[in-house]
């Protein structure tokens, strides 16, 4: 080989040299670099991680205060309900006991007012002073507490308050008009504690609608 070859083949030598070592160094920085990737990303998980935890403990005791302010409602509604029941409760059993009692009441009126009939009937006046004195304040006690009475003579006949146990031929008046009260009804508020007991008129003219009821009708129909 001459001496001009052996040239060229020391250049390609050292050229394949330079290239090599080139490629050498371009493939060390690159793992380098993907090291140095891989670090970052794991420092970086590491941190989320880390995160993550800090917050788990926030979120738990924001659930567990949740959860305990939703027992606190539910225990508070159950217990305004249960209140309110008792007090209802309560003020049935008080209005029952007061029923019981007027009811117990009632027939003892009834012999004051048959007493007192007698008296005025018969001349008693030294009996009817006194039996009068008594019947009025044993119905201020009752009226003082809600009961009051039901005597509708001359009224229109009310089947919610009255019980007739009897007809009258009266033209002169319109049907269905209470004649007479043979016995005295009472109410306690919306409640009939007992019906009157009457009699009633037929062979008069229809009774008229009255108006209260006329418009009650109209508003109920519109």
């Amino acid at each position: 080989m001459t001496t001009p070859e052996k040239d060229e083949v020391r250049k390609d030598q050292a050229v394949d040299d330079a290239v090599k070592t080139e490629t050498e160094a371009e493939q060390s920085s690159s793992a380098s670099d993907t090291e140095d990737t891989k670090a970052a990303e794991t420092n970086q998980d590491s941190k989320d991680s880390k995160e993550s935890e800090a917050e788990d403990p926030i979120e738990a005791a924001k659930k567990e205060a949740a959860a305990w302010q939703d027992k606190y409602l539910r225990l508070h509604a159950e217990w305004d309900t249960y209140r309110r029941r008792m007090n209802e409760q309560r003020e049935e059993e008080k209005a029952r006991a007061a029923e019981k009692l007027v009811e117990g009441l009632i027939p003892v009126i009834d012999d004051f007012e048959r007493s007192i009939d007698y008296a005025e009937k018969n001349g008693e006046q030294g009996l009817l002073g006194g039996v009068q004195a008594v019947h009025t304040k044993m119905l201020e006690v009752l009226t003082k507490h809600g009961v009051e009475m039901i005597d509708p003579k001359g009224e229109a006949f009310n089947a919610l308050e009255a019980l007739a146990v009897a007809t009258v031929d009266d033209p002169s008046v319109p049907d269905e008009t209470v004649a007479e009260v043979y016995q005295k009804g009472y109410r306690m508020g919306n409640k009939v504690i007992r019906s009157a007991m009457v009699t009633v008129t037929v062979g008069g003219p229809k009774r008229e609608v009255e108006e209260s009821e006329e418009d009650t009708s109209k508003d109920s129909e519109e």
